[in-house]
């Protein structure tokens, strides 16, 4: 495999009551034993603020800070359509893709905050199987984040797991760009965890997606997850139209077939347009000035999503042309192979 190197943040805040579960006690000393600079803050409040930085360069010192916190076991989020609830592991992710939606709902602070109660969110999501029961109830571990860059840290994944390879009536699922996965591939899965995988065209990673590992690297560690008998599926978003994308999406799906050798049973897709709201625009254009990232609201269509709020989606008949192509080409490539659903 592609290495890729580990994620390493440059500080580390404690809220004081995670030092109260044995998951925050852990952590406080993985993290001082690597010599990582640590600050103590209240349970509540806000953290400390450095007045005299820019808004990007707020933002960029957060993607590099984790917040290890107590998140509240209450009421789960939705999670339409991949799954019925979000699962919090994590909130914010490392990386730098321009077109992410965190950027727009974490604000100038998007730092990577690792929850340490994860007992009492499982009770939790336990509660929730019980009400959906005799019904299979799928949990989404990575809906606000990339849980994968700071597994190495908490091992909350690989713990959920093993959790619900116990479950009979409890699914989990998550999603990746990044390849530190070894950790995972010698758990017993039970094949109730769906490992996917979040990919796009060559172009789009290269130009939009900073900090993160390559298209073969990604493919590469997908084969591993394969083989060890994970459900495997792929996120491809955002999908952007651009000169020569149906060149670059076909050799994207061709890649992949070489490397798990398969005509797709157990391998589902989800594909997704790109999208972006008026204040995602101003957020990214703001934090990466250079960015490329097409967000021309006049060659857009303005729609109201789930959560209420207004985007620029792509006219109709772009979507179908994007959309009839990626089923042609998914299908012809991994004819057994399942298409979850096309936004």
């Amino acid at each position: 495999m592609i290495k890729a190197k580990p994620f390493l943040p440059n500080q580390v805040i404690f809220r004081q009551d995670a030092l109260d579960y044995p998951l925050g006690q852990e952590l406080y000393h993985k993290f001082k034993k690597a010599g990582i600079d640590i600050v103590n803050v209240a349970a509540r409040g806000p953290f400390p603020q450095d007045q005299e930085l820019s808004f990007r360069q707020k933002f960029i010192r957060a993607k590099k800070t984790i917040v290890v916190a107590v998140r509240s076991p209450g009421k789960f989020q939705p999670c339409k359509p991949s799954a019925h609830y979000q699962l919090p592991l994590v909130t914010g992710c490392p990386a730098h893709c321009h077109y992410c939606y965190l950027s727009t709902n974490l604000g100038k602070n998007p730092y990577i905050k690792v929850y340490v109660n994860l007992n009492e969110l499982l009770g939790r999501a336990k509660k929730y199987m019980e009400e959906r029961k005799p019904d299979i109830t799928i949990f989404e571990g990575s809906a606000t984040s990339d849980p994968v860059p700071v597994e190495r840290w908490t091992g909350s994944v690989g713990h959920c797991i093993e959790y619900f390879a116990r479950e009979k009536l409890g699914r989990f699922r998550f999603v990746t760009k990044f390849t530190d996965i070894d950790s995972l591939l010698e758990l017993d899965h039970n094949g109730k965890t769906e490992f996917r995988f979040s990919l796009n065209s060559r172009d789009v990673i290269k130009k939009f997606e900073p900090a993160t590992p390559s298209l073969e690297a990604r493919i590469e560690a997908a084969g591993k997850a394969f083989q060890v008998g994970y459900p495997l599926g792929f996120l491809i978003a955002p999908i952007l139209l651009y000169e020569h994308w149906q060149d670059q999406y076909r050799e994207l799906l061709e890649l992949l077939q070489k490397r798990l050798a398969s005509k797709g049973k157990g391998i589902s897709f989800e594909l997704i347009t790109h999208r972006f709201t008026e204040r995602a625009k101003k957020i990214i254009e703001e934090i990466y000035p250079r960015t490329e990232l097409p967000m021309n609201k006049e060659t857009r269509q303005f729609k109201y999503g789930q959560f209420g709020y207004g985007k620029y989606v792509y006219p109709a008949a772009t979507r179908t042309e994007l959309e009839n192509y990626l089923r042609k080409m998914i299908n012809a490539v991994f004819p057994e192979g399942e298409i979850k659903y096309f936004v």
